[in-house]
């Protein structure tokens, strides 16, 4: 099994896959002439853009390859160079109207090299679009060790270096992948298939899961030619893995790695992802000196965002003039307006309307916010802030403003005029050559439909498209007044979104009882002796009073320092959301007067606070920095004032602590705020927007976290109860050394002895396919258990002593028995469970900082204190789970062909009275949590019933029938242990059964009418029983026989029945 490795099991099925998706594969005689600084294939580049630009010269053509040539030297991500691939108009590098009026190319193990410094880069599977290498995919065997975390480390030392800048300033599209499923509990990239584009810092490696139920399966591959085939492995010098079921495995377009190369290398989705899937992004950065500099950021298209502008498309097609997108928060809506503004571009071109882009929003600080990020993307950006702005834009035909013909787009914010109801007037001389989009931003908030500006606007343009987008779902009493949308275009849920890594999960962490009544004596105080009612006191005159906020700030102060030293990171920053302004006011002052005289402040407080924490954890025994904080309120400052903060937070890092209101509880996008303070009592859309201002991935983080000083958890769950109903609602079309391995091999051993190894070692691996690795190491991922795969390497490697020792040494008989075990290697087989050992012990290695975090929140419960922190809990979002776990059980029910099963009876009727009691649609979150929960547990005993089924069916080189006999037997032997039905062993029951199916095969064969007499049938197959059992030295009276008898030839009558 020496050719079974990363390349033989991925790259060469892989290369393959492309060449049925239209690549020809190109060996080193075909690659005679390219230019060795960025390996374009320079006579196919020349001919292929004469033939898309006929009307060019050819001394044009050469100039233009020179200008590639240097301009792949750029110190800019490759910017110039993608301004001139995606282009549309002039001399164009690609043909993005006819896909096949390109020339597609793949090769594999194609050298990138740099003559000055002698540094390479050999990638597995190269890509060429007209002769430019435009993507390139990296391959790792399955359970590799570090998964793909090694590939993302090599390829960010790579992408720093200099001396590769030419090599990924023309690669676009980047692929790694190991062949397994994505583990959607652990976003750490370890098992899958991901994407990226090239970085000037760390690339983030993007899951991609097809939307397209029916796009991989029914994709119109190309038949491979048996030429095609041979060539690919006489260059990899494989020939001889033709012929394997392993090869046979990987080369289906179901694999892990193929199915992303046909969603994202297929020729028309490349090409959709070459014009419109880049964007170059401008941040602003604090650089080495202090100073704000630039830093730029190439981005790739998320998936999600790719099926939302299919989407679109899709609900133009049909006459559909408005929609909703609602993708959760912290996934890229404004990015998925800007890609939006490229593609609806083209999209009009081609009809020869010119579009007119809007983005409503209606907070100052989102129109600021939206309009940085466009600007950052290279659209040049207008702003509208009053309702006059707005309508001489939109009275204007003018279709650009800017000189260069840049994209445009106009942001604005109707904050101060939503109101107005005065009666919008267009001019009927509407430009039919012009096509109004808006994008009207936190949709789930409500624009009054009846009277507002902006639904009037909206009734007056009539032709106008309206895009809708909603980090939170439309409810329904919500839905009523906004009919002006029409329905849901596409959805991104919650769950997709965590199991992406594109947002946390969050944990909720209440204040427990011995802080709250500490609380409650202060009001109390406040109250004095005064015989009151409860009613009488203003409670938002309490919670501002100088007594409650100090002991406030006693709690917040503490916990965020010892949250800073837990996470071992102090540039992380909190958020203190207060009730009311003259509360957020008050806890400013007080702030600002604490560390006004920091050091005495905190030599007395802070560091007594923390000396529950252990000395490791203290900044190597610095003392404390004064944190700082600033004050967002829409009535305190000025703009300029309030924007240098949020900056100051942001981007400079100088600011530690945002104390708000209202303010930047909706859109605001700060990766480092992970904890969030909440004094104010939110619900529904406020509630989800405010707690997902912590839940956008930084660093390390697995969570955002919330400490809860109003006890939200009740309106969570309402939150959550009215999210599950509109969800109900919707419905979408969319070698490695063995440690303590000491085995003496010069041990002699007996013909007995090897006779029992090798009884042993077949019982073992009978529940494991022997025949085809590739296999074989699928159902490996499917154990988690540690001891399990220690106790099954243990024995593979007391085998392989063995019995590798007793084929040089062993008599004939001992010699004949080994023929019988598994042909793969002993050794092979010990790698791949050393692999899924290690694999597993990454992943709890990768979880084990957050999981410890998690048990030091509770630990240090600070016994000195007045206070304590409640235990955290997971705020989940459970949209789309009920659905989808619905349909997967019911998938996998579905699958099972042997209903009689008593596992499989007992599992159904269970499931089937358990909603037959409780119904599918839950009365609230804790009803749809236990069901899910329960679903889980279902599907993990169903799926292993299945697998059992699938491994049996294997043994029986698929015929299900005899999958049925062998269970039945095996149910018997566990009433009969003592005298049990052909063996206790399922190997030897599987041999049997499988020798007698051979001699009943080959008598049908013979006489396919021998089952017209069924009493006849039926003592042939008695007689063949009977024969089997003696030459296997089994003893068996009549009426065992006869019941074997029994079920084997029920099966055959049934079938032959069936069949007429």
């Amino acid at each position: 099994m020496g050719n079974f490795n990363e390349n033989t099991r991925v790259q060469v099925p892989a290369a393959l896959h492309l060449c049925k998706l239209g690549y020809q594969y190109l060996d080193e005689n075909d690659i005679m002439v390219y230019d060795h600084k960025t390996n374009i294939l320079t006579d196919v580049f020349l001919r292929s853009v004469k033939r898309i630009n006929p009307e060019v010269s050819s001394e044009e053509v050469s100039t233009l390859y020179s200008k590639v040539v240097n301009m792949a030297d750029n110190a800019d991500l490759g910017r110039e160079f993608y301004a001139l691939l995606s282009a549309n108009s002039g001399v164009k590098l690609v043909d993005f109207e006819n896909p096949d009026n390109n020339e597609w190319h793949v090769t594999t193990e194609f050298t990138s090299h740099n003559d000055e410094t002698d540094d390479e880069f050999r990638p597995d599977i190269t890509c060429f679009v007209n002769g430019m290498p435009l993507a390139f995919i990296e391959v790792k065997k399955p359970n590799n060790h570090e998964g793909i975390l090694a590939e993302r480390d090599r390829i960010n030392v790579r992408m720093s270096k200099k001396c590769f800048r030419t090599f990924f300033n023309i690669t676009q599209l980047m692929i790694f992948s190991n062949n397994q499923e994505y583990d959607n509990t652990n976003r750490v990239p370890i098992q899958g298939a991901f994407y990226c584009c090239s970085s000037l810092s760390k690339a983030f490696f993007n899951v991609f899961r097809e939307e397209d139920k029916s796009f991989v399966a029914q994709y119109p591959y190309l038949p491979l030619s048996l030429d095609i085939e041979n060539k690919v492995l006489k260059h990899r010098n494989c020939v001889v893995l033709k012929n394997l079921n392993e090869y046979q495995t990987n080369k289906q377009p179901t694999t892990p790695t193929n199915r992303i190369i046909t969603s994202m290398l297929s020729k028309e989705r490349f090409l959709f992802l070459l014009r419109y899937g880049f964007a170059y992004v401008e941040r602003k950065v604090e650089l080495e000196d202090g100073t704000i500099g630039t830093e730029l950021q190439k981005h790739v298209m998320r998936y999600q965002q790719m099926f939302a502008s299919y989407a679109i498309r899709r609900t133009l097609d049909k006459g559909t003039k408005s929609g909703i997108i609602w993708h959760t928060q912290g996934s890229g809506k404004t990015a998925l307006a800007y890609y939006s503004v490229r593609s609806l571009t083209d999209y009009f071109a081609k009809r020869n309307v010119v579009a007119k882009f809007y983005f409503i929003v209606d907070r100052i600080d989102l129109m600021e916010q939206a309009t940085d990020e466009f600007a950052a993307r290279g659209l040049v950006v207008h702003n509208a802030k009053s309702r006059t702005e707005l309508m001489d834009d939109i009275a204007s035909n003018a279709l650009t403003q800017n000189s260069e013909g840049k994209l445009e787009i106009m942001v604005v914010n109707i904050q101060k005029f939503k109101e107005d109801k005065t009666q919008v007037k267009l001019d009927e001389s509407y430009n039919t050559h012009m096509q109004r989009i808006f994008f009207i931003d936190e949709a789930h908030r409500g624009y009054n439909p009846k009277g507002s500006f902006l639904a009037n606007l909206l009734e007056a343009d009539t032709n106008a498209i309206k895009i809708a987008l909603t980090g939170t779902p439309l409810l329904r009493e919500e839905r009523e007044s906004w009919r002006v949308f029409g329905d849901y275009i596409h959805t991104y849920y919650y769950d997709k979104s965590i199991a992406d890594g594109y947002t946390c999960k969050l944990m909720r962490e209440p204040v427990e009882t011995i802080y709250k009544e500490k609380i409650e004596r202060i009001l109390d105080e406040l109250a004095g002796n005064v015989e009151v009612k409860k009613s009488d006191i203003d409670r938002n005159k309490i919670i501002e009073h100088e007594s409650y906020l100090n002991a406030l700030l006693d709690y917040i102060i503490s916990d965020f320092r010892r949250f800073r030293l837990q996470q071992d990171d102090d540039t992380v920053g909190a958020m203190i959301v207060c009730k009311t302004n003259p509360q957020a006011r008050e806890l400013f002052r007080l702030w600002q007067e604490r560390f006004g005289f920091a050091k005495q402040i905190e030599e007395k407080k802070e560091n007594n606070l923390l000396m529950a924490a252990d000395d490791s954890m203290l900044y190597g025994g610095n003392k404390l920095k004064p944190l700082t904080a600033s004050l967002i309120l829409h009535d305190e400052g000025d703009k300029l004032e309030r924007k240098e903060y949020i900056e100051g937070f942001k981007k400079q890092m100088e600011v530690d602590v945002l104390i708000v209101n209202k303010m930047l509880l909706t859109g605001f996008d700060s990766p480092r705020l992970k904890k969030l303070y909440l004094g104010r009592s939110l619900d529904g859309h406020d509630l989800l927007q405010a707690l997902t201002r912590v839940n956008r991935p930084y660093r390390d983080f697995r969570y955002g976290y919330v400490v809860d000083f109003v006890n939200i958890k009740e309106n969570f769950e309402q939150t959550n109860n009215r999210y599950l109903r509109e969800l109900n609602r919707t419905t979408d079309d969319n070698g490695i050394p063995l440690e303590g391995q000491h085995i003496a091999e010069d041990v002699l051993v007996t013909p007995e002895e090897v006779a029992e190894k090798v009884k042993q070692v077949k019982s073992l691996l009978f529940n494991f396919s022997t025949d085809n690795m590739e296999e074989f190491r699928q159902q490996l991922d499917d154990i988690d258990s540690k001891e399990t795969l220690y106790e099954l390497r243990t024995t593979l490697a007391d085998a392989k002593a063995v019995v590798n020792q007793a084929r040089s040494l062993g008599d004939e008989d001992t010699k004949e028995k080994l023929r019988t075990l598994p042909s793969m290697a002993f050794a092979t087989m010990i790698t791949e469970v050393t692999h899924r050992i290690e694999r597993l012990n990454l992943l709890n290695n990768t979880e084990h900082k957050a999981d410890v975090s998690g048990i030091i929140n509770v630990a240090l419960s600070e016994l000195e204190f007045e206070f304590k922190r409640g235990l955290p809990e997971e705020l989940r979002i459970m949209v789309n789970d009920i659905r989808d776990r619905c349909e997967r059980v019911q998938a996998e029910f579905e699958a099972n062909f042997d209903t009689k099963e008593e596992k499989y009876v007992l599992l159904a009727d269970e499931f089937r009275e358990y909603f037959r009691k409780k119904g599918f649609v839950p009365k609230d979150t804790n009803d749809a949590k236990e069901s899910i929960d329960y679903m889980d547990e279902v599907m993990k005993k169903i799926r292993e019933i299945n697998r059992r089924n699938n491994l049996l069916k294997k043994k029986y080189k698929g015929d299900e029938r005899f999958v049925r006999i062998h269970k039945r037997i095996e149910e018997t032997n566990k009433q009969r242990v003592e005298r049990p039905l052909i063996s206790a062993e399922e190997y030897e029951i599987a041999e049997n059964l499988s020798k007698m199916k051979q001699d009943i095969d080959h008598r049908l064969f013979l006489n396919i009418h021998m089952l017209d007499n069924e009493e006849s049938f039926k003592d042939d197959v008695l007689a063949i029983i009977g024969q089997e059992l003696r030459s296997m030295h089994i003893r068996a009276d009549l009426k065992d026989r006869k019941y074997i008898n029994n079920l084997i030839t029920t099966e055959y009558l049934q079938q032959y029945t069936n069949a007429k």
